[in-house]
């Protein structure tokens, strides 16, 4: 009968697979196999690095491109402009010779849009609307030297709109729709109006410039918050 060895390098992994091999060929195969599970392992770890760097590339672009996005399709900052007026010459500007009385109802203004006149007791309160505005109301805020900024809603929309936008400063100014305009866009101060084409036109900064809480008004400084919202305000 035939000793078995009791040697475990005899018999392998299973007991026999091993068991013609000799002790030199038993480690050589050992070797082998230690380094085919090392190169294994080396694999795996490889192909982890390689999906955590893909990932942390793809999340590294994500975050840029939010970043870019924000710096870029970020709103504006409102425009500065100094208040008073220093006497400039616009063309296109008109000039009318309203006064100012409180009254209570509808006015039948002289121009359209007014651009002064008699006016409800109770102001707008500045700043943007997307629907129609009470002349009344609107009127008084102009008497505070607000600069009433209207525009035709069927021909100005969109990104011109947003360019028309971009033109106004933080406060005394108001942005409303206007209902049968005979202009794209007009510009409104107390016994000043300008009519534009198109929001691109260089005349309406300037007449900002030029209007912006004029000491012209009836009531320079006078408050232009704090009393109505208007239905539309945004």
């Amino acid at each position: 009968m035939t000793p078995t060895s009791s040697n475990p390098a005899d018999r392998g992994h299973d007991g026999k697979a091993n068991a013609g091999l000799t002790i030199k060929q038993q480690r050589e195969l050992k070797r082998k196999e230690k380094l085919a599970e090392y190169q294994k392992q080396l694999a795996k770890r490889r192909r982890g690095r390689l999906v955590w760097w893909v990932v942390g590339s793809t999340a590294a672009v994500v975050i840029i491109g939010l970043v870019v996005a924000s710096v870029v399709f970020a709103p504006s900052p409102p425009k500065e402009y100094e208040a008073g007026s220093e006497g400039a010459t616009i063309a296109g500007v008109e000039t009318f010779s309203n006064t100012a009385q409180h009254v209570a109802g509808v006015v039948e203004y002289e121009q359209s849009p007014p651009a002064g006149g008699p006016h409800n007791a109770v102001w707008l309160n500045c700043g943007v609307y997307n629907q129609p505005v009470p002349n009344e109301n609107a009127v008084h805020s102009m008497e505070h030297g607000a600069v009433w900024v209207t525009y035709n809603p069927d021909e100005i929309a969109g990104a011109e709109l947003a360019t028309l936008n971009g033109y106004l400063p933080s406060t005394y100014v108001i942005l409303s729709p206007f209902e049968g305009l005979d202009a794209p866009i007009v510009l409104s101060n107390w016994n000043n109006q300008l009519k534009v084409d198109s929001a691109d036109d260089p005349r309406i900064s300037q007449f900002l410039e030029e209007y912006w809480r004029s000491q012209n008004a009836p009531e320079p400084g006078a408050a232009c918050t704090g009393a109505l919202d208007a239905p539309g305000k945004q």
